[in-house]
């Protein structure tokens, strides 16, 4: 079996071709307006050739998916990006695959073994590149969430077993505010449940996407992760009201005292005959 790392640049269904598929996460976002090309393959996801014959898929979401380059090929790429990543991450999370060409097969993922397609095709690419650029992401998004609730699980057990707030109300806040936004930029970085556009042209191809979907758990990861967040956003908003209440309780003190303070004052003009202000 002949094995190589290109993609016919004719498109044309090719034997015995194994492609290695990897999605890159930049950043927070990336921005790909103005970056159309004469060779552009699709423009939701932004698609196109790169190196000697491979294929580049750009999502806003900051994902880059690149199969069928070389390592330098890669770097040359994310090289020409790094002007366009928005808060660009020090560690790029990754999802891999590997892509085989097998005109006698169906569309299909064994498990375990590589993604099978009947020919290469951009539509194709776009399917396997848009479940691969969510996997990513979500893998990210699993760990941030994961990182929150390790910062705020002390709190809620502290509230659980003391009845009150933990101490050091400056730490809580930072706590709440690093929770919201983690929860913040989760939620608005990808919609896991939108299926690729080229679906909408290509019904063929539902069900590939569908063995992607599976393969890759994403709706089952994107359910869990939701739950996660609506924890910690709940979990943040008790401790917030909590630090309100109390801020709250302590200027009716305050108050309190100063009524009090008064009424002491009233009466003790009153009783030395000392006129009032």
């Amino acid at each position: 079996m002949t094995t190589t790392d290109s993609i016919s640049s004719t498109g044309a269904p090719m034997q015995n071709l194994r492609l290695t598929a990897r999605a890159l996460l930049l950043g927070d976002r990336l921005d790909v307006a103005g970056l159309e090309r004469s060779d552009v393959l699709s423009i939701t996801p932004l698609a196109f050739r790169a190196g000697q014959d491979g294929f580049v898929a750009l999502f806003r979401y900051g994902v880059a998916v690149l199969v069928g380059l070389t390592p330098l090929e890669e770097d040359e790429v994310i090289r020409s990006l790094r002007q366009r990543i928005q808060g660009e991450f020090a560690r790029h999370e990754e999802e891999t695959a590997i892509i085989e060409i097998s005109p006698e097969r169906d569309d299909q993922i064994p498990p375990g073994g590589p993604i099978y397609i009947k020919q290469l095709s951009t539509e194709r690419l776009i399917v396997i590149a848009d479940a691969l650029s969510k996997s990513a992401a979500l893998a990210r998004d699993e760990r941030e969430a994961a990182a929150v609730f390790d910062i705020v699980e002390p709190a809620a057990r502290h509230l659980a077993e003391k009845g009150r707030r933990p101490p050091g109300r400056r730490e809580i806040l930072k706590h709440v505010g690093h929770a919201l936004l983690v929860r913040q930029r989760v939620s608005g970085r990808v919609a896991v449940e939108e299926k690729p556009d080229v679906l909408w042209d290509r019904p063929d191809l539902e069900r590939l996407y569908a063995r992607l979907e599976d393969e890759y758990e994403l709706k089952e990861r994107a359910t869990s992760l939701h739950r996660k967040l609506e924890v910690i956003g709940d979990t943040a908003q008790a401790l917030t009201d909590i630090i309100d209440t109390e801020r709250s309780l302590r200027l009716e003190l305050i108050i309190v005292l100063l009524i009090v303070f008064e009424i002491f004052i009233t009466f003790y003009q009153m009783f030395t005959g000392t006129p009032g202000h």
